[in-house]
């Protein structure tokens, strides 16, 4: 019997034959916006038809050695075409295991921007100052893979930490690229002010939420407040002497964002109407307060030091996903940024989880 993920893939080769028809069609042609949404279509078909046009050359050119294998007398011949059909058949296996891949459900919200949120948790300045260089490492990751890094808000401690700040995320596959690294963040250290030399354990959290477009979310003029004050900040010339800074409440949520990184006021209210839509976006699609408390707690926790998803250990510069169990000593180039490792890994066991979900 035929695997059942061949009769799938045989029905996206077809479709995706008449979709390259069509494009070449005039009625189609001479409708744009017909047109974009057929190439779009074809597109989204298009790695997955080569694979498996690619497979069933392989599986072609493996039936062509059987029938000559079955004729052939010249035993050098016939080890040629033995060998011949062992490797088809290898790759055959190697063409399907990628297929498999290729089909499996993707995330609707991995090609958007994306919101982050970082907070200290567990821990007072020291977690204050731990989520300060988690935003320093993300800033830099986000640099090197060209995502354009935005702050909508921040509230900053005397010492150089951060109790709070929101970024706005942009560039190719942003969401993807970083959507597990939301959760708790659980750091080991001995802290610059301690001075008996202890290790103390401190926290910070992260959250990660797809940006939404305008068409995802509704927002009522009747179901939002918005205020207008002026900036706080360090003191001294960070204070903003006008009104600039931005608080949007949302009613039905209860869902309040601020902004008050820019000097204008009118940027500061569409930095903070984008966290909003997201906020919101992340909320219905929770479908109710319940389901939505427990996406977040899945996402953050309650910041304590025994919920993480991940330990940074500087003592033995050790970082260890828990998730995985993957540890890698190399925490320097990791807080800097170098955490392809890491998510890449993380990557490959939602696949394997996908994988195992499937069969």
């Amino acid at each position: 019997m035929k695997e059942k993920f061949l009769i799938k893939l045989e029905d996206i080769y077809k479709r995706y034959c008449e979709l390259s028809e069509k494009l070449s069609d005039p009625a189609v042609i001479s409708d744009t916006a017909l047109w974009t949404k057929t190439a779009k279509d074809q597109s989204e078909l298009t790695e997955t038809a080569q694979k498996y046009e690619e497979l069933l050359s392989v599986l072609k050119q493996k039936t062509d050695a059987e029938e000559a294998l079955k004729t052939e007398a010249d035993p050098e011949m016939k080890e040629l075409l033995s060998a011949e059909t062992e490797e088809c058949a290898r790759r055959a296996e190697e063409i399907k295991d990628e297929l498999k891949i290729l089909l499996l459900p993707k995330d609707k919200n991995d090609d958007r921007n994306c919101i982050m949120e970082i907070r200290g948790g567990a821990g007072g300045e020291e977690a204050a100052l731990f989520a300060y260089e988690l935003y320093r490492m993300y800033l830099n990751y986000c640099e090197h893979h060209r995502l354009k890094v935005e702050v909508v808000d921040v509230n900053e401690t005397e010492l150089g930490g951060i109790k709070e700040i929101v970024l706005n995320i942009s560039g190719k596959d942003a969401y993807k690229q970083l959507k597990f690294e939301s959760g708790v963040h659980r750091v080991q250290r001995v802290p610059e002010t301690e001075s008996q030399g202890r290790v103390h354990t401190s926290t910070a959290t992260v959250a990660v939420l797809p940006e939404a477009e305008d068409v995802d979310v509704e927002i009522k003029d009747e179901d939002i407040r918005i205020d207008v004050y002026r900036s706080s900040g360090a003191g001294g010339q960070k204070v903003n002497k006008t009104e600039t800074a931005i608080r949007i409440t949302h009613f039905p949520t209860g869902i309040v964002v601020t902004c008050q990184d820019e000097r204008s006021q009118l940027k500061n209210k569409d930095k903070a109407f984008k966290v909003l839509r997201s906020r919101l976006y992340d909320y219905y699609s929770s479908q109710n307060q319940s389901a939505y408390d427990e996406h977040r707690k899945s996402l953050v926790g309650r910041g304590d030091r025994s919920e993480r998803i991940r330990t940074y250990n500087f003592p033995q510069g050790r970082v260890t996903d828990h998730r995985i169990g993957l540890s890698l000593y190399s925490l320097d180039t990791f807080m800097m940024g170098d955490i392809e490792e890491m998510t890449e890994a993380l990557a490959v066991a939602e696949r394997e989880a996908q994988l195992a979900g499937e069969e």
